[in-house]
């Protein structure tokens, strides 16, 4: 995985395989790609990094000789016409080698110090936040991030060290591909309900991950997410805790190693203590970021960075693509993108929007992901919006991969408001159909001063662009 030669991926523009794309470049491979002709916020990465898509899929697409070929698995042979291709001609004539992103990103992960980041919130900024401190700091590291991350120039890093930072994504059990020296598990909190039946499955893949831990590597967790500490008795390795004091759960009485506490917001940073360490301070919105904080100072610790490199480039990254990010103004409001797509999510994103802009009204544009993660985590969706002034929903992203029905958005807003009423709060809550239907309501309702959320996980965010680029 390090030095292939000519590589061909196949749905190259999903942010995963974006980011293994970069590397494999960076590392002297020759990477062509495919995937639809719509436009992705990971084009401008596959431009930057010189590597030609080709679009939409077709099996002429498919250059007469490669020497790895890797598949999003979003497609299979059913659904992509280059799969279906290469399974009838591969054993006859070419005889590549063919496998999955996750197969070629454990691979690759696996032959180096590995520190994987992974858990279900979180995990794209804490990658990347690691990577930037550990670069800084000269430790020339290697790192894949799910996003784009503007300090790096993209979402990986090719530095000579043996050291690799990577997210790793529980989704679909990916993580039984990797062999990690240590690892980052910010909170396990249920999701994917079309690939995990229940939370016990949900659960085990983490408890199989760490038990994969050596000896001689590490475990950082949150000292106050019960299910983390759980999964944290199977580890081989050294556990370092972390937490938030004002947030310290009345089940435990645990100290944690890391404990950040005294938070205060003061202009653009928020500034806590930290045990006997002092003051630290970030760019970066919410207590939930501040947790993300001390699973990056505990690695960097544990990694060999001095305390005062990591307090300086702590506080000057300035996050990633889609995490709470500021597109601009539009008609005088803010315009911020954030890829929170689940309950807990949306309420930590809120929170820390609102504690930031304290004065400002927030409304909100919302797009459901999946039909399944609705319908599973209905009843949290209902209160997870409440410090949102005003709430719209757009009809639900379904997924390639699932069975669409028997959930919809006009059911979770007729659900928010009779929830609303019962608490006695006002929120104007309406839905609205898709993309277009939400850029002509914001062209004739944006107002100076106010706050505009794009959230979700699919492609709200091209509101923006609608916004920003067309009249």
């Amino acid at each position: 995985m390090k030095k292939i030669g000519t590589i061909y991926m196949i749905g190259i523009k999903g942010v995963g395989m974006t980011m293994l794309a970069q590397f494999l470049v960076a590392a002297g491979n020759k990477v062509i790609g495919s995937d639809v002709s719509e436009t992705f916020l990971t084009d401008a990465v596959l431009k930057k990094s010189g590597i030609k898509v080709k679009t939409p899929f077709a099996s002429s697409n498919i250059p007469p000789q490669v020497d790895l070929v890797i598949y999003s698995s979003a497609f299979n042979v059913q659904n992509n016409v280059e799969l279906k291709f290469l399974e009838s001609k591969k054993n006859h004539e070419k005889n590549w080698p063919i496998i999955s992103y996750a197969q070629a990103l454990g691979n690759l992960f696996n032959s180096y110090k590995g520190i994987a980041v992974c858990g279900s919130h979180g995990k794209t900024t804490t990658t990347a936040w690691l990577a930037y401190v550990l670069y800084k700091a000269g430790k020339d590291p290697k790192a894949l991030v799910g996003s784009r991350v503007p300090q790096l120039g993209g979402s990986a890093l090719n530095g000579k060290s043996k050291l690799l930072v990577a997210e790793v994504d529980e989704y679909q059990n990916k993580l039984q591909y990797f062999q990690p020296f240590g690892v980052l598990l910010n909170n396990i909190d249920y999701d994917h309900p079309d690939f995990f039946p229940n939370e016990k499955a949900y659960n085990q893949v983490f408890i199989e991950f760490v038990k994969k831990i050596p000896a001689a590597g590490f475990l950082i967790i949150n000292g106050y997410d019960k299910k983390s500490v759980s999964v944290a008795k199977h580890s081989q390795g050294q556990v370092i805790s972390y937490g938030l004091v004002t947030k310290a759960p009345a089940w435990t009485k645990t100290t944690v190693n890391y404990q950040a506490y005294d938070v205060k917001i003061k202009g653009a940073y928020q500034y806590f203590s930290l045990n006997n360490l002092g003051e630290f301070k970030i760019k970066l919105w919410g207590e939930h970021n501040i947790k993300n904080a001390l699973a990056v100072i505990a690695a960097a610790r544990k990694l060999g960075v001095a305390l005062s490199n990591i307090k300086k480039y702590l506080a000057q990254f300035q996050g990633t693509a889609r995490r709470g990010q500021v597109l601009g103004r539009y008609q005088g409001a803010i315009i911020i993108d954030d890829y929170a797509h689940h309950p807990t999510e949306i309420k930590a994103t809120l929170e820390g929007i609102a504690a930031h802009y304290p004065k400002k009204t927030i409304r909100v544009i919302f797009h459901p992901h999946t039909f399944t993660r609705t319908k599973a985590l209905f009843s949290d969706f209902v209160t997870s919006f409440g410090q949102a002034h005003e709430l719209a929903i757009l009809n639900i992203y379904g997924s390639a991969r699932e069975k669409q029905g028997g959930i919809s958005s006009q059911i979770l807003v007729k659900a928010i408001k009779e929830e609303n009423k019962k608490r006695k709060l006002e929120q104007k809550v309406i839905n609205l159909k898709d993309i277009n239907a939400a850029t002509s309501y914001l062209r004739q309702t944006a107002r100076p001063g106010e706050i505009v959320v794009l959230m979700g996980a699919g492609d709200v965010f091209r509101v923006a662009d609608n916004l920003f680029t067309k009249k």
